[in-house]
């Protein structure tokens, strides 16, 4: 037998050995080996012959087939362990249901939305982390300009943080302010900004800026009244459409007197000039009258003409239409009109993904203009990325899902128009500004709300939000949780007065009575049909009617045969009237008792 044979064969004993070594104790792999392993017959004849397994001086096998026979144990062992994790991960995937954690998920998220002041605790978180973003970001893209303006890299930054404390404050107030309260001052307010809208076009008094006359000086503090003029006309126009409804042809109930002084008050601003401002308070105006109930004919009307009129304005000026003609004519005018709007893309590019840190944008450094004030999304995508762009949309929608659901709970219709009219003004200042710094809309001035410098800005804004945290609470399910003898949580340290809960004064509750005892009108108002007579009639005997027919048709009061006997003229003087009913009474005694009896059932037929 050669070599390869006989090597050959003790390789087959080894592998023998290893499974035999792997088996379970006590049981024997004999017959399985026998069954299984083919042996070759010339091998076994040979097997005494050959040296197949090597044996000490003693009869044990050596060393080195020890060891081989530990290492191959060993990796038996490890491949055993590896086996039962495998099947352990096995069972505990087939146990994992995604759907369960699904609707878990979504329970939990539903339990924390229903609580009763998840809208309050929304809107203040929601604050809170807005206004410290726009800090840090009015730092980062405020510093270049302030230091070679000043001298100093938190001028800028010191401003707006006193606005933003003086903003704080109104907004304490506001959410302590009841709603009653409110619209008592909401016309007073209107007054006061109306003063400031023409105290600023006073030679000496107004403060003139980037080519515009927009501010008034108080205290060594720069004031912004058109800014004024929004919180104003949000309050009143709700106040005074809350319980107002759709009359006439142009429903002159609505329009009047919100129209004239809404008229007043964006012509004023206008002239200053001021357009993004003046698109704002039409549009405060276009969402009062559209949740108001104004007829959608009405609104598609002023909707055309204001469009128009906006357009027509858009070319007063050079430098708005140039900015229209370089947002229509693209990148043709890199250094002119589209100048800013290319320097935000570029901004926006070099931010990619992640961003380039906090502080560390280059925009800033005098490329692009207004770096902190019109375009500071741009320097948010520069320095946090996409990512940090994409937070601050979504904080800005989630702003806006809260507004709407407060103003869908809302019993009292005031806080409900207030609170629909704040949020739309919030989503449309915020994506018109992010609209025309990604390039999708032309340039118009619109800050970013809360994030933008600007003191006056800043102040009304957190004032705004203050009455949707007060409408928040004012819900029917928050009124009922707050109205706890101990108060817990914000409301204990915040020490807010206790809400009452809404009633509807008496003449709306009068006129919603007479509109449900009102019947409803049919679209039909031709008299409707009698109906047919299926029985015969027979005469009346003394009438001189003849027999009607079955299926004439009847109208009340004009049956056949029934003909009402003319009454004479009854006497004035006394004395004719006694004679009168002398006569009377002696007519009805010579009269016969059959023909009264057929009177009677003339009448009742």
């Amino acid at each position: 037998m050669s070599s390869r044979d006989r090597r050959d064969g003790r390789d087959r004993r080894d592998r023998r050995r290893k499974r035999s070594t792997t088996a379970e104790p006590g049981v024997s792999t004999n017959a399985e080996e026998k069954d299984h392993t083919p042996v070759d017959s010339e091998t076994e004849a040979d097997a005494p012959d050959s040296p197949a397994v090597d044996h000490g001086s003693n009869g044990s096998p050596a060393p080195d087939i020890l060891d081989a026979d530990a290492d191959a144990a060993g990796d038996s062992a490890d491949d055993g362990r590896a086996q039962e994790t495998a099947r352990r991960l096995n069972l505990s995937m087939s146990s994992f249901d995604v759907r369960a954690v699904i609707g878990t998920v979504r329970q939990g998220i539903g339990n924390l939305v229903g609580r009763p002041l998840t809208s309050f605790h929304m809107m203040l978180s929601l604050t809170v982390i807005l206004t410290v973003l726009g800090l840090l970001m009015v730092l980062s893209a405020s510093s270049v300009d302030g230091y070679s303006k000043d001298g100093s890299a938190y001028g800028m930054f010191t401003t707006q943080a006193m606005f933003v404390a003086l903003g704080f404050v109104g907004f304490y107030l506001a959410m302590r302010v009841s709603p009653a309260a409110l619209q008592r001052l909401s016309f007073p307010l209107v007054l006061v900004s109306l003063f400031l809208l023409i105290m600023v076009m006073i030679p000496g008094v107004g403060v003139q800026g980037g080519g515009a006359k927009r501010w008034i000086e108080i205290g060594g503090l720069t004031l912004q009244p058109s800014e004024v003029a929004k919180v104003a006309l949000c309050l009143w126009g709700a106040s005074i459409l809350a319980h107002k409804r759709p009359g006439g042809t142009f429903s002159k109930e609505l329009l009047l007197p919100l129209l004239p002084v809404a008229a007043v008050m964006a012509f004023l601003v206008a002239i200053q000039p001021n357009q993004s401002t003046m698109m704002i308070l039409v549009m405060i105006v276009g969402v009062l009258l559209v949740f108001a109930g104004l007829p959608g004919r009405i609104v598609a009307s002023f909707a055309f003409f204001g469009a128009i009129g906006f357009v027509a304005f858009a070319f007063v000026e050079e430098y708005r239409a140039a900015r229209v003609f370089s947002f229509l004519g693209g990148a043709q005018d890199v250094l002119g009109g589209g100048y800013q709007a290319n320097q935000a893309k570029f901004a926006l590019a070099d931010g990619g993904i992640f961003g380039k840190g906090l502080g560390q944008g280059t925009a800033k450094w005098n490329y692009l203009p207004n770096a902190h004030n019109d375009f500071i999304f741009a320097i948010i995508g520069e320095e946090l990325g996409l990512i940090g762009a994409l937070s601050v949309v979504i904080l800005y929608v989630l702003l806006g899902w809260v507004g709407m659901r407060i103003a869908r709970r809302s019993a009292d219709p005031f806080l409900r128009l207030l609170s629909v009219t704040i949020t739309v003004l919030f989503l449309a200042q915020a994506f018109i500004n992010i609209g025309y710094v990604i390039g999708l809309l032309p340039v118009t001035g619109i800050q970013l709300p809360i994030l933008s410098y600007g003191g006056t800005s800043a102040l009304t804004m957190l004032a705004m939000l203050g009455l949707l945290a007060n409408a928040a609470r004012h819900e029917p399910a928050a009124v009922t949780a707050l109205t706890r003898p101990k108060p817990k949580g914000l409301a204990r340290l915040l020490r807010l007065p206790v809400p009452q809960a809404y009633k509807p004064p008496r003449a709306a509750v009068s006129r919603s009575r007479r509109e449900r005892r009102r019947p409803a009108p049919s679209a039909d108002r031709r008299r409707p049909a009698p109906a047919r007579s299926s029985r015969v009639r027979r005469p009346v005997a003394g009438s001189g009617s003849t027999s009607v027919r079955s299926g004439e048709i009847h109208y009340p009061g004009s049956q056949p045969g029934a003909f009402r006997r003319e009454q004479p003229r009854q006497p004035r003087s006394a004395a004719a009237r006694a004679e009168r009913s002398r006569r009377s009474g002696a007519d009805t005694s010579s009269r016969a008792r059959p023909t009264r009896r057929n009177e009677g059932e003339t009448r009742r037929r």
